[in-house]
């Protein structure tokens, strides 16, 4: 099965990632070191952008496999929909650990923070101008998987 949904973003040398609770993929075109949970600026789409059946996921609480690829290296975590989350942000998207809740949600119960990324994906994407993907896939099950 295709991905559901693919995100461009971009590195820059600001970019840290060790927050502990997410990771953040911004529009914003900068990032201060204050920028502790973001993992890439300039991105191509926010929560507002994100295609309608992966809406339709994230709203009917699936579970989604989040891949970062820069070149020939990936990470994944994986994340749940909530049918309360807006989607509506048009600049961000955050991949929460909590339960939180705002415009800027993208999943929520996530399996990692940006601190727990692989830390060479991480020294990959403070290049700046480098180009990465991030790529959602909705996590199915079939009834003999679920035991």
């Amino acid at each position: 099965m295709p991905f559901i949904e693919k995100i461009y973003a971009y590195g820059h040398n600001n970019i840290s990632c060790t927050h502990n609770n997410t990771i953040e993929i911004t529009k914003d075109n900068f990032l201060t070191r204050k920028g502790t949970c973001i993992l890439g600026i300039n991105a191509s789409k926010a929560c507002s952008d994100l295609k309608d059946d992966l809406k339709k996921e994230i709203r009917n609480e699936a579970k989604i496999k989040v891949i970062i690829k820069v070149d020939k290296s990936s990470e994944s975590f994986y994340g749940f929909g909530c049918k309360e989350l807006p989607l509506s942000s048009q600049k961000d998207l955050v991949f929460r650990k909590s339960e939180y809740i705002c415009d800027r949600t993208v999943l929520i119960k996530c399996s990692k923070s940006s601190k727990e990324l692989d830390r060479n994906i991480i020294k990959k994407i403070k290049t700046p101008g480098k180009r990465f993907t991030i790529l959602f896939d909705v996590m199915r099950f079939s009834k003999t998987n679920e035991t």
